[in-house]
């Protein structure tokens, strides 16, 4: 187990033993074999849900359950999490833990969980079009895309480091790309980054010489770094090859970056902001994004501390397990289609390059190693 790891499961071993005591247990700890858990996450190709699957995987260990911790691999079908998710119910799970690779791919399972009285939380990204969540744990998402879109107005100097306008109008051309539709985390990052953007779009201070500014031509179908890539390669064949400039490109996830920035590169843009390189945004604070941050080619990512995300879900977990209910603290945001699901969300952070040190390494979310260039 890595630092971050092992600080995650501290951190959540930490929680679960308050919540365990707050439910009046008469020891810190449920006792080994106390049940199994059941965790399905997306995928493995990203680090940041292995990182997810295994620091729950820890904190759940700690307060004595047993965790059946399964991996998607961001099939495309969906068929495969489904099943997953079942075997883990007729495994006999006490309770479910979901970071859905579709939203609305599981309600047969939802069903059967709560015919068998099994709390479902929904992990990051929300469980649609069915009644059997009973909980959601994720990051203030709307916050998300304001902080992406400030971040790219700051970065091509629209808007000072507090975020009001300098008086620059600009004007700056700039691309817009989007998540995943079948994630509504994806739908939430577009509301609150164009809404930020939005006067600056009607006042012309802000262009996307593309014409795509809906979001189901910004998608970027599950995520895909190699999808990013061929989209900016289009945008810029067709919209750039005259000697267009581009400014800017804001992006919803660092792999959707990472993507971006090589076709940028092989454009000839770059390899640097400094020459010539677009400001690009991203999200989750991926390593390889940070190691980009920390040489200037991709000019910031949003933190999400996926260890206090694991916290939550994590005592949300046990307080259900000792006949609690969870905190929350949204009721009225996230409707999945059929119910409004109670959540508990967590805060976001902007990390550009001088935040690095003190954002992501002196809390131990990496070591100085993990995102040196080298």
């Amino acid at each position: 187990m890595n630092r971050r790891l092992a600080a995650g499961a501290a951190v959540v071993g930490t929680a679960a033993a308050l919540v365990l005591s707050g439910c009046g247990a008469d020891e810190e700890e449920a006792p080994s074999g106390a049940g199994t858990i059941g965790v399905a996450m997306p995928t493995e190709t990203s680090e940041r849900w292995i990182s997810d699957g295994q620091t729950l995987a820890a904190g759940l260990e700690e307060a004595g359950y047993d965790v059946d911790l399964r991996y998607a691999g961001d099939d495309t079908a969906g068929f495969k999490q489904a099943d997953q998710v079942q075997a883990m119910i007729d495994g006999g799970a006490e309770l479910l833990i979901i970071a859905a690779v579709d939203g609305a791919g599981l309600g047969d399972q939802l069903k059967a969980a709560a015919a068998q009285d099994i709390p479902v939380i929904a992990y990051d990204r929300l469980l649609l079009e069915s009644d059997g969540v009973d909980h959601y744990v994720t990051f203030d998402n709307y916050a998300v895309g304001v902080a992406q879109a400030t971040s790219l107005l700051q970065g091509i100097g629209v808007v000072d480091d507090d975020g009001e306008p300098t008086g620059d109008e600009g004007p700056y051309n700039i691309e817009l790309f989007a998540g995943s539709l079948d994630d509504n985390n994806a739908h939430m990052f577009w509301e609150g980054a164009m809404d930020t953007l939005a006067p600056y779009l009607e006042d012309g201070v802000v262009k996307v010489p593309s014409g795509q500014t809906e979001i189901v031509a910004a998608e970027t179908w599950r995520w895909s770094k190699d999808l990013a890539q061929d989209r900016m390669e289009s945008l810029l064949a067709q919209f750039y090859a005259d000697g267009t400039e581009l400014d800017g490109v804001l992006s919803p996830y660092d792999g959707v970056s990472r993507g971006a920035i090589t076709a940028l590169a092989l454009d000839g843009l770059g390899p640097k902001i400094a020459d010539g390189m677009p400001v690009v945004t991203g999200q989750d604070a991926e390593a390889a994004s940070v190691k980009l941050i920390r040489e200037k080619m991709q000019y910031s990512t949003v933190f999400k501390d996926t260890r206090l995300l694991a916290d939550a879900a994590v005592a949300a977990a046990l307080a259900y397990l000792e006949g609690g209910e969870p905190e929350v603290n949204d009721t009225e945001t996230y409707d999945n289609g059929v119910k409004m699901v109670p959540t508990y969300l967590l805060g976001v952070s902007t990390v550009n390059r001088g935040d690095i040190d003190e954002v992501l390494v002196d809390s131990g979310y990496y070591t100085d190693d993990e995102i040196t260039v080298g």
